[in-house]
């Protein structure tokens, strides 16, 4: 089947494919004389499974390790599962931090009249700075991870 179909097939878009190609996580398919990708049953159940990953938030890296131990049918389950367990542990650290940010917005949220005034908690507490002992690092998926700031030990 043609990339369009393996697309259709698989639920991951004929760019995602493309970019999985390109970097390596799947093989580059076989082409017929005029230069088009053909995939076969197994080249898209392979892709399947790489949508169902992604879907689950893993990384490529992870997806690559998954891919690898997915083949290799003498692999050991302990291998898999330390590998969901580790993203696991990632994906409640990013739950806990988004339910903080959720919870400070609905305290900020509950506090604002919201009427004709110009006083808004909302805003003020935008406005303030963040606690000196909080250094902000660059967002990651949609939520700004907080480290301590050690630039003062």
């Amino acid at each position: 089947m043609n990339i369009g179909e393996a697309s259709k097939a698989s639920g991951v878009s004929t760019k995602m494919i493309r970019y999985y190609e390109s970097i390596g996580l799947i093989s580059a398919p076989l082409r017929t004389e005029s230069g088009y990708r053909v995939y076969s049953d197994n080249e898209v159940h392979g892709l399947r499974f790489i949508s169902r990953a992604r879907d689950l938030g893993f990384s490529v890296e992870q997806m690559g390790d998954l891919l690898a131990l997915w083949r290799d049918r003498s692999r050991a389950s302990a291998d898999v599962k330390s590998i969901a367990l580790e993203h696991i542990r990632v994906l409640d650290e990013k739950a806990k931090a988004l339910k903080a940010m959720s919870d400070t917005l609905r305290h900020l949220a509950d506090n604002c009249h919201g009427d004709g005034r110009p006083d808004c908690p909302i805003i003020e507490g935008f406005a303030q700075a963040a606690p000196t002992s909080v250094k902000r690092r660059q967002p990651r998926f949609g939520v700004t991870d907080v480290a301590p700031d050690r630039s003062h030990a």
